[in-house]
């Protein structure tokens, strides 16, 4: 069986791209993600990896779009592996099936990495330069209007602390830290 794996950074990108590469290699199934490749803790490759079988051909558009870093990579390429399974990316033109596609494999999974760093370096160096011009501010804070009406009913027993933080979208450590900062003012 052939299975696609498409993934994007964020729910806002488009997956059109990767779904026409997709069908045009008549994929029989298909994982989508809309989610960072920072980790592997993505829920559609997590199904995906769970629902492939011996002899099955994993297929993507780009070794980026599977793994960000060479460890993630291997990681990933050694649970298909186990479990007999192919793993072919289009761009790169690299087909595990092949001693020289498993060796093409680590070389362009270091690369990505490579330049996975190099983006984030330049990142830096310009936030630098702002920073010395007075251009650069940080990240702009979230506002939210109900946050001091969700937090007296958190406070109250009205509603769980779950709760509120579902409902201002907000993960732990930051509702305890906003709630921690409003007290001292």
């Amino acid at each position: 069986m052939k299975i696609g794996y498409i993934r994007v950074s964020t729910t806002e990108q488009n997956t059109i791209r990767q779904e026409v590469l997709l069908a045009e290699l008549d994929v029989d199934a298909v994982f989508i993600d809309k989610a960072s490749g920072k980790n592997t803790d993505r829920p559609e490759l997590k199904k995906m990896i769970a629902y492939v079988r011996e002899g099955d051909t994993v297929i993507v558009e780009s070794i980026s779009r599977f793994a960000r870093n060479t460890k993630d990579l291997l990681e990933l390429m050694e649970q298909l592996t186990t479990k007999k399974v192919a793993f072919i990316s289009k761009k790169e033109a690299i087909d595990t099936t092949t001693p020289t596609g498993k060796f093409m494999l680590t070389v362009f999974g270091a690369v990505a990495e490579l330049e996975r760093e190099y983006i984030l370096q330049r990142q830096q160096e310009g936030i630098a330069i702002a920073k010395e011009q007075g251009k650069y501010k940080g990240r702009k804070p979230m506002v939210h209007p109900e946050f001091d009406q969700v937090v007296s009913k958190w406070r109250a027993g009205d509603i769980s602390a779950v709760e509120a933080m579902r409902r201002l979208h907000m993960k732990p450590s930051t509702f305890y830290r906003k709630v921690k900062e409003k007290n001292k003012k």
